[in-house]
Parts: C-alpha cells; sequence; structure tokens
C-alpha cells in the first residue's frame, strides 16, 4: 500500500512483548492445580504466529511477488504484508465478523486474508470460484458466513447467494497496485480502528489461540458427485501440517540460486487451504509468487527468471507444462510437490529430464492436503530407469509429523462393491488390496454440521480414504484406485491408474483416463479417453493405440481397452483432478458437457 512504510516505525512497536501478552501463563502456585493453562513446557498452537514470527525476524525480507489484474508487478515485504494483515484483522474485529468466506483467485489479498481471519479469532471459508453459483451459495449459506472477501472478477456469482442473503457483508478486491479499491479501505479502517483502541498491533490479535483444537478454517470438499461437506480445520493441525510440509517439501532447504524459498502459487490457495503451504511458505520466509490463473507461458517465464525454488501442482498440471512449448531443461533444479491424483512413472522422467524434481505426496482434503511422501531412496539410483521411476510414483510412507498410513482389508460383494472388512491390516507383500487409513495429527476434526457423515470418515476409529492400495514390504504404499474406478473385468481386478501409466508411454499419447463400460462376455471392460501431444492431433486413432496396446506393450490381455476415444481435451476439477465421473457418464452415452 502506498502509504505502508510511513506507518511502519508504529508498525515495528507491535512485536515487544508486553505483560497481557498471552505467550506464557502464570506459574501455578501451590494450591494450584497443575492443570493444562498451568503448563509452561507448552503453548497453543496457531499457524497465524509465522506470520507476526517472519516480520519480526526479517521485516525486509520480500513477501510478495505478483502481476496484479491492471499488470503492474507488485512486491511487498514482511513488514508491509503483515501490517495489512493486521488492518484486516482490527477491521473483522470491529464489525463483529466471526466466519467469512473468501472468493478470490491466487492474490496477494488471499494470502493477507489467510493470516487476518486468523488473527482476528475468525473462521476461513476460502472456496472454489470455479463452482456453480447454486454450489457457491450453498456453502456460504452452510458455512453460516456473516462476510466475504470477494475479487471484483467473481462478484457476479454472488447474484444468488446476494438475493437471499443481502445482510451478508462483501469485501470487494479490485487487485490493483493503486489501494484504493473497498478491499484496501477495509484494511485501512482496521489500521486506524487499532490506533483508536490503543495501537496494540499484534499482541492484542491471536497468533496464539485460548484452545488450539477450535476452528481456524472450513475447507469444502468438491462434490462432484454430491453436496460439498464442510471439512473442520483446527490452528493445531494446520500448525502441524504446515511444518511437516517444511520438511517434507524441503521448503526450508532451498536448492536453486535463490536466496530463500521462491514458492509459485501454481495450487490454487482455496484448495485444501493450499495444502497449508500459505502457512509453510510464510514460516521460512519464503517469497509467495502469486497467480491469478494458471497461464503456462507465465510459469516458464517466472521459472527461468525468478529463480523460482518451489512449487505443487496436480500430474495434469505437470503434464500440460512439460508439454508447453516455453519448456526446457532449467540450469537449477525446481522442487514440484506432486498431489491430488496418482502419478505416472512417465512423468516423473519427463519432469526430471527438465530439471523439475518430484517430490511426490499424498492426502485428501480431510488430511490439510499432504499426509505421506514417496521418500526417494539413494539406492534408487542405480536401478534401471523404469524401475526407479516406478518405485517413485508410488505414495511412500506417513509424514514426519503424522503416524504412518495403514492398508486394511476390504472384502468385495458380488456387485463389485468395496467395503472395509474391519481395522485388520493387509499383507505388507505389495499384493493384497485393502483401503489407505490415517490417524494422528493432521486428520481433520471431522464435517461441520454433519455428524453421520463425521462418523462414516471415523468408522472403527481410523480415517477412511476410499482409496485402494497395496503395502510394500519396505512400508511404502502404492495407490491401485478409488474404490469405485476399479474396473472388475471376468473376475480381475483391473486398476485404472495402471491402464493410464501403460498409455501415456505411447510417444503420442498426452494424457488418458480409463472407465469400466459394460461387457456382455465380462461382466465389465476398460475404456480409455485419450488427449494427444501437440501437432499429433488427427495422426493417431483409437483402434491404432489398441493394436499398440496388445502387440507392443507390455500390459497383460485382459487390461487391453476394449474402446479408446480420443478428446481435445479432458474433463477435470480446478485441481486438476480428472472427473471420471463425467467420463464415466460419457462411456454410458451421457450428453457431452463442455468443461
Amino acid at each position: 500500500m502506498s502509504s505502508a512504510l510511513k506507518r511502519l516505525s508504529s508498525f515495528a512497536a507491535h512485536f515487544a512483548p508486553s505483560s497481557s501478552s498471552p505467550t506464557v501463563a502464570d506459574p501455578p502456585s501451590s494450591s494450584t492445580p497443575n492443570t493444562y493453562e498451568h503448563r509452561h513446557h507448552i503453548h497453543q498452537l496457531s499457524p497465524t504466529f509465522f506470520l507476526w514470527r517472519a516480520a519480526q525476524v526479517e521485516p525486509d525480507a520480500i513477501a510478495v511477488y505478483h502481476k496484479t489484474a491492471n499488470d503492474v508487478i507488485l512486491r511487498r515485504t514482511y513488514a508491509e504484508t503483515a501490517e495489512r494483515a493486521t488492518g484486516l484483522a482490527y477491521y473483522l474485529r470491529k464489525k463483529g465478523y466471526k466466519r467469512v468466506g473468501i472468493l478470490c483467485t491466487n492474490t496477494p489479498a488471499f494470502l493477507e486474508a489467510i493470516f487476518g481471519i486468523g488473527a482476528a479469532g475468525a473462521v476461513n471459508v476460502g472456496i472454489n470460484y470455479r463452482l456453480k453459483k447454486d454450489d457457491i451459495s450453498y456453502i456460504f449459506e452452510h458455512a453460516e458466513v456473516d462476510s466475504i472477501m470477494v475479487d471484483a472478477e467473481f462478484l457476479g456469482l454472488l447474484d444468488d447467494f446476494r438475493a437471499q442473503h443481502p445482510g451478508v457483508a462483501l469485501i470487494v478486491d479490485t487487485d490493483t497496485d493503486r489501494d484504493d479499491g473497498e478491499y484496501d479501505r477495509a484494511v485501512l479502517e482496521g489500521l486506524e480502528y487499532d490506533r483508536e483502541t490503543g495501537s496494540k498491533g499484534w499482541e492484542d490479535l491471536e497468533t496464539q489461540v485460548s484452545d488450539e483444537d477450535s476452528l481456524i478454517a472450513l475447507s469444502y470438499t468438491s462434490g462432484t458427485t454430491a453436496r460439498p461437506k464442510g471439512v473442520e480445520y483446527t490452528h493445531r493441525s494446520a500448525y502441524i501440517a504446515a511444518l511437516a510440509n517444511v520438511i517434507e517439501s524441503g521448503l526450508n532447504t532451498w536448492i536453486s540460486t535463490a536466496d530463500r524459498c521462491h514458492y509459485l502459487w501454481t495450487l490454487p490457495m482455496f484448495h485444501a487451504m493450499g495444502w497449508t503451504f500459505p502457512w509453510a511458505v510464510t514460516a521460512v520466509r519464503g517469497t509467495h509468487y502469486c497467480l491469478r490463473k494458471i497461464d503456462y507461458p507465465e510459469i516458464w517465464r517466472l521459472l527461468k527468471t525468478e529463480a523460482i525454488s518451489h512449487y505443487n501442482s496436480a500430474p495434469t498440471v505437470n503434464t500440460l507444462l512439460c508439454a508447453d512449448p516455453n519448456a526446457e531443461k532449467l540450469p537449477e533444479p525446481v522442487r514440484v510437490t506432486v498431489a491430488a491424483s496418482p502419478p505416472t512413472a512417465h512423468l516423473f522422467e519427463t519432469m526430471e529430464n527438465l530439471n523439475l524434481r518430484p517430490v511426490h505426496v499424498y492426502g485428501l482434503t480431510e488430511t490439510y492436503g499432504p499426509i505421506t511422501k514417496g521418500y526417494q531412496m539413494p539406492t534408487w539410483q542405480s536401478l534401471p530407469v523404469k524401475e526407479k521411476y516406478a518405485k517413485m510414483a508410488r505414495q511412500g510412507h506417513g509424514h514426519v509429523t503424522s503416524l504412518p498410513a495403514r492398508v486394511i482389508k476390504t472384502k468385495q460383494d458380488d456387485s463389485g462393491k468395496w467395503e472395509s472388512d474391519g481395522v485388520v491390516d493387509v499383507a505388507k507383500d505389495g499384493k493384497e488390496i485393502g483401503e489407505i487409513v490415517f490417524v494422528g495429527n493432521i486428520c481433520a476434526r471431522g464435517y461441520y454440521k454433519d455428524a453421520e457423515a463425521t462418523r462414516k470418515l471415523y468408522a472403527g476409529g481410523v480415517q477412511h480414504s476410499g482409496d485402494l492400495a497395496v503395502w510394500h514390504p519396505d512400508g511404502a504404499i502404492q495407490i491401485l484406485d478409488r474404490a469405485k474406478d476399479i474396473i472388475i473385468s471376468g473376475g480381475e481386478n483391473i486398476s485404472s491408474l495402471a491402464l493410464e501409466s501403460m498409455l501415456v508411454t505411447h510417444p503420442d499419447i498426452l494424457e488418458a483416463a480409463c472407465v469400466g463400460i459394460a461387457d456382455e462376455k465380462w461382466g465389465e471392460a476398460p475404456k480409455a479417453f485419450i488427449t494427444l501431444q501437440s501437432g499429433k492431433e488427427g495422426q493417431l486413432t483409437g483402434e491404432q493405440v489398441i493394436e499398440w496396446a496388445k502387440e507392443k506393450s507390455d500390459i497383460s490381455r485382459f487390461m487391453v481397452p476394449k474402446e479408446i476415444e480420443v478428446l481435445s481435451e479432458l474433463p477435470k476439477t480446478s485441481t486438476g483432478k480428472l472427473r471420471k465421473n463425467i467420463l464415466r457418464d460419457w462411456a454410458k452415452g451421457g450428453t457431452r458437457e463442455e468443461g
């Protein structure tokens, strides 16, 4: 903000400790029981603390790099970013807002709001701006928001909600460098309110909370087949998940020429709270490179000119990034945390050839994003290339701040439906199929206002993923499919992921997605939808691929697709996951829709 530096002298005073600071409780007397709040060796955890700390340790470090909606490059320090978050926090406190929706793309305002809302003791409800108006209205109603921060580009998406809820306040961000929008005025009003009430700054905000198990955010599931569910994120678990990502993605050990972590925001901040990376990158005082949209030429520009050291994305984003005409091997390696759907070994080989070093993780919205990592062992370097990358594509072991992921026994009924067969582990033989389950620090508290769904999520005392996997002798898990994506043909279980991994090794195929279709002889058979490499359009037919699969691939004959259809684009979610529910409908002859 244009006048931000003029206020920094008073802002610096906000970091000084005071007698009213909640850092350490009063020591217990001989007559005081040693209750939780009187223990000196612990404090209540909240990731909001990371921004206060970053601005205190290194106020002049660049926190944000962003090309605004009016095409101006914006840079802000941690001191400026922390001050803006302070202003928003006091504005929310002045207005009494406790449940704040966010409908924004990856902008500095979104990042500031994550910390400002937390600092105000309010709950963040950041949602997907690519949803239909009906789903947006449903989520904000279900979450009971009393205010919404909205990017000006998406204001029209709230028409239906505003008609039904005229009392819910809107804070519109124009995402420019002029600092004259409604959001910027709210920040200034909050800073003025702080001055009027004693200039306490961060000292009086919620960098630590009275109950670390209270809500910091509601993160809604995609709702592709049912209404979205509000996943309850707590201060404690968000803090611990963020620290796990600092370690597992190597945010504090950069491997490029950057002077610190330079994190590129290709992952939507609304998706599982950006997998907690808004907090994690801030914890190491990294620079957030914000992007309004996925723009592959712009991503390559930043990779080549800004010493980007880290980014996160789904396999489909990496596939298209590697296929972009601007792609070329980078002089310095970039750590790429890959999740959202299982990657192929072929993709990892392609990425490494461009010096994009994959860090393979796996998780759910219900686990704050990543909860396992495919650890790469030094001994793998001597393995044959194909075997090495196949091991890299496994989902691996539980994160350092969680308990180990487990694979438990399931059973399959006559209809092909998989159900849990109690909480009994499968054999660690890489063969027996079971369901991945979790227990530990980075499991969500539950589903908001949905006790029955929460009960099902934690049936048997473990958090169920719905993903089928095997458990290898070295303790690594490997996903075969979602239960609904397993194709059962003539009594054989066909992993759609394994089939897709084979298809993309064809030199002309860019992406592949497989679903089951009805078959008179075998009950079910695979059908594949594929897209082609640039310049290969119209030069490859489904029949040719089937013949290639039969004669030149190494898959079993029963896995060869019965049908293959060439598409210009596969349907995906906003986070890059394949929308197989749509493909299953298309395979049955359903109406084709765009997107």
